[in-house]
């Protein structure tokens, strides 16, 4: 079973981007679940959601404690939230950035740990800073848990019209963009 921990802020699409992967993860053959926790309903408050992707059907119905990948949607929650909590040894940490690995202080994870200007990416593909469609890209890239032809297919499904061809470019862009920078640290090493 592959869990994911998705945490940013209220408004910043945090459940939306955990029924995207769930529904990417059907497309592509897979049983899958999501689902939210949050306290306080109001914009800006930290949220957290969660999907799970297993080839069996899933009878767990509680929140990841242990997650195999993060995604963390807003790098503010980072001093505020033990966002890395539980997290599998050799995970994945993705995160929404501009800033290096290095600059964020994040180097002693014993996790791979990939930024990506998400919330740039979503401004220039669909006109507004809501990262977690280029992010579910980027995951699918960084993770394979999910195909980008399945996320296209789940974003279709969810969103029409220019709304749809733009979050399908950002998803795009965010997978090239990770899948080059995973590249590039292998040959490096």
């Amino acid at each position: 079973m592959f869990q994911v921990r998705i945490h940013g802020r209220g408004g910043q699409g945090v459940v939306t981007a955990a029924e995207l992967l769930s529904v990417a993860a059907f497309a592509d053959g897979s049983e899958a679940q999501a689902f939210p926790s949050f306290g306080s309903e109001r914009m800006g408050a930290p949220v957290v959601a969660f999907c799970r992707i297993d080839d069996r059907k899933i009878r767990l119905r509680e929140p990841i404690a242990e997650p195999d990948a993060v995604v963390v949607q807003d790098p503010t929650l980072l001093g505020h939230v033990d966002v890395f909590g539980g997290l599998a040894n050799a995970g994945y940490a993705l995160i929404n950035s501009t800033k290096s690995v290095e600059d964020l202080g994040l180097l002693e994870l014993d996790a791979r740990v990939v930024t990506v200007p998400a919330t740039d990416i979503a401004r220039e593909h669909i006109g507004r800073p809501i990262p977690n469609v280029a992010l579910l890209g980027a995951l699918a890239g960084l993770t394979g848990c999910v195909s980008l032809a399945a996320l296209e297919e789940a974003i279709g499904q969810r969103f029409r019209g220019a709304a749809a061809e733009g979050n399908k470019k950002a998803a795009q862009a965010a997978f090239l963009s990770v899948t080059r920078e995973v590249q590039h640290a292998g040959d490096a090493a």
